[in-house]
């Protein structure tokens, strides 16, 4: 099976320029990073989570992730300005790719009841953000050996200008959307 990298070098700059007719190869829509968060309000009594799930995402990423802190505060979450409420990590070049090729070909199929990703992820610049419940159905997290499961976002940033163009380019690379979604 060939890698996303591939797919996208020998398959999808042609299929793209003829559906949307580009001149110029540079024109064509790719993959330029992708961002990981993960959010562990739970921080705040028990800092022991942050540290494991950084443990975690840095396992399944490849990177050490960043932490990120509170803004502002806010009364109802009980979250002060500065408090630590979160992980991030941006992946670009080919721990980028590695961490797509896992994620839809591993990860995803691994999701209970997954029936396609929902094109409601889409945003009009070229985006596309996915959220996951839990983190353990990538293979490289010991499901034995963790405390709490962690939601996660996956937020995927092209060059895409429109929606179409978006999906087009991520169902050419393999993401498994659901049938019948417009």
């Amino acid at each position: 099976m060939l890698k996303i990298q591939e797919i996208y070098q020998k398959e999808a700059i042609s299929k793209l320029k003829d559906k949307f007719g580009y001149k110029n190869t540079f024109d064509v829509p790719k993959i330029t990073k992708v961002l990981v968060n993960m959010g562990i309000g739970a921080a705040r009594e028990n800092p022991k989570l942050l540290d494991m799930a950084s443990a975690d995402l840095a396992i399944v990423t490849g990177q050490k992730p960043l932490i990120t802190k509170a803004k502002k505060a806010i009364s109802g979450f009980k979250i002060r300005k500065g408090e630590k409420v979160g992980l991030k990590i941006t992946l670009r070049k080919n721990r980028m790719y590695d961490f797509l090729e896992r994620f839809t070909r591993i990860a995803l199929p691994r999701i209970r009841d997954f029936r396609g990703l929902k094109t409601s992820g889409f945003d009009g610049s070229g985006n596309y953000s996915i959220g996951i419940k839990e983190h353990t159905v990538f293979p490289e997290i010991k499901y034995d050996k963790v405390e709490r499961n962690f939601g996660l976002q996956v937020t995927i940033n092209t060059t895409a200008k429109s929606k179409e163009e978006t999906k087009e380019l991520l169902t050419i690379l393999g993401f498994p959307f659901e049938k019948g979604d417009k």
